[in-house]
């Protein structure tokens, strides 16, 4: 298959660890992909800024061009979020899947998916339906992929290539999940 023929996909990119699977399976499938960076959820911004840079190494590393979004928009994703604290992952999945739609559309992509679909802490049937909801929206078919059986694996290399690991899915409150719990057990068993 030429790469002219190739179709093109537009990988909506959460980190570089998350990309490790999903972005050779893509080429594997005879997909062209061009990654994409849009993520104002990540807090605090030297997550995000950590996050990117992994990125960019593990771009360089696979020849993967990228498309930074320079619109790091916290306030925004704040006001999309506020109280509706419960159902966020709805609304951060609608307002990151809807700009990558928005730049498929423009850059006339045959396809877009995302990373997040690697995960296995991630609700894939609401990434499912908000990005099919985008694409019709936008006019570009929404790729729909299960990479959860590479999630063991995007560990390992991520590990292999010392891409930057993060502990948490990257808003304020995946965070405090994470370690709030951590700090509750330390409280019963010092007593402080």
């Amino acid at each position: 298959m030429s790469v002219e023929s190739q179709p093109k996909v537009l990988l909506h990119i959460c980190c570089g660890p998350c990309a490790t699977y999903p972005l050779p399976s893509l080429r594997d499938d005879g997909f062209e992909v061009i990654g994409y960076y849009y993520n104002p959820n990540i807090h605090p911004y030297t997550e995000y800024l950590k996050r990117r840079e992994s990125l960019e190494k593990y771009a360089e590393a696979v020849q993967l061009k990228l498309i930074l979004d320079p619109d790091y928009d916290a306030v925004k994703y704040f006001q999309q979020i506020s109280y509706r604290e419960t159902q966020r992952c709805r609304f951060c999945y609608q307002m990151r899947l809807e700009k990558a739609a928005h730049i498929a559309a423009r850059g006339k992509f045959d396809y877009f998916t995302s990373t997040l679909l690697v995960s296995t802490y991630q609700n894939h049937n609401l990434i499912k339906e908000t990005g099919q909801a985008m694409g019709e929206k936008y006019g570009v078919p929404f790729l729909y992929r299960d990479f959860r059986e590479g999630f063991k694996q995007t560990v390992q290399l991520s590990k292999d290539m010392g891409l930057y690991r993060q502990q948490y899915c990257g808003c304020l409150y995946s965070e405090l999940e994470r370690y709030a719990d951590r700090d509750v057990d330390k409280v019963k068993e010092t007593g402080k």
